[in-house]
């Protein structure tokens, strides 16, 4: 049983010493860490340094070149070294090729930010209305920075075959992803729109059967769809509000020197007995004869 233990211990040291030491070793080949600090010999040398004193204490990592010498480390040597002590997870490596397709893609601005310019940036967020025309679709799109949105306008002459097929499957309430250029609109209801080149549904929604269409919902029928009244122009407008008074709030406090506590709610509502009963009040209850009494007509104590 000793001997288990210590033959685990020892493997646990030994995988978490590779680990630090390939650590160690991506660093160098990046152009050195600051804890290593620099000096006369670069940062290579101090980190070949630093390697040999691991090396010196641990001499199970003899197999390592560790010699105080300036030379670049091999990419390829380094990668091996790297894969063999821990190789990433499917999930890592699914979300780094996210991001690295991600990396080449139009900058995203706001609607409510959306000014004149050149560049092509994108714009996502949830298509309120759409309107097809023969030559050209014009799609609104909210993206919950401002009140109006923006209009997207997608030349069918301009716009590449996926959008095309995207177009005849927008429906309101839809999420979209719009790649484009924003210019000075035509229209007089906007000063600025998207000059669409490509645009991408992301997440579908059956506009036959959508509860939130653009026009005037009352308060008590934006009730009933709790989660989708945030789309509409008043939830959102008391979410602005609310989160501006909030955050006030907390700023002042906080440069006060006040901490922010989540303390127990006192309620009168006791669901399905989940709650504890108790009496909350300003008497004292032990001492009966102070408290109030009650009187009739004439004044006297009941």
């Amino acid at each position: 049983m000793t001997q288990t233990t210590t033959t685990r211990q020892h493997l646990a040291k030994k995988m978490a010493s590779r680990a630090c030491l390939a650590a160690a070793v991506a660093a160098s080949s990046r152009g050195g860490v600051s804890a290593f600090g620099t000096s006369s010999i670069g940062r290579s040398g101090m980190m070949a340094r630093s390697l040999s004193t691991i090396s010196s204490n641990n001499n199970r990592f003899s197999s390592y070149p560790t010699t105080s010498t300036s030379s670049a480390i091999n990419k390829s040597e380094l990668s091996n070294r790297i894969s063999s002590v821990a190789p990433p997870s499917r999930s890592f490596q699914l979300n780094m090729s996210t991001v690295a397709a991600g990396a080449t893609t139009a900058r995203r601005v706001k609607t409510a930010e959306a000014e004149v310019s050149e560049e092509q940036v994108s714009i996502k967020g949830w298509v309120r209305t759409v309107r097809k025309q023969k030559t050209l679709a014009f799609v609104e799109v909210n993206d919950g920075s401002n009140m109006s949105g923006i209009q997207c306008v997608l030349p069918f002459d301009t716009v590449d075959e996926d959008t095309m097929k995207e177009i005849d499957n927008l429906t309101t309430g839809c999420s979209v992803h719009a790649i484009g250029q924003i210019i000075k609109s035509q229209g007089g209801k906007q000063a600025v729109e998207l000059s669409a080149s490509s645009l991408r549904i992301v997440g579908e929604c059956p506009g036959d059967t959508f509860p939130l269409a653009k026009k005037r919902h009352s308060l008590e029928y934006l009730r009933t769809i709790a989660h989708l009244r945030p789309r509409t122009n008043t939830i959102a407008a008391v979410a602005r509000v609310r989160s501006t008074l909030a955050g006030s709030i907390h700023k002042f406090f906080q440069g006060e020197g006040f901490n922010y506590v989540q303390t127990p709610l006192i309620t009168a509502s006791d669901c399905e007995g989940a709650g504890e009963m108790f009496r909350v009040t300003t008497l004292d209850i032990d001492d009966v004869a102070s408290l109030p009494r009650a009187k009739d007509e004439e004044g006297k104590e009941l």
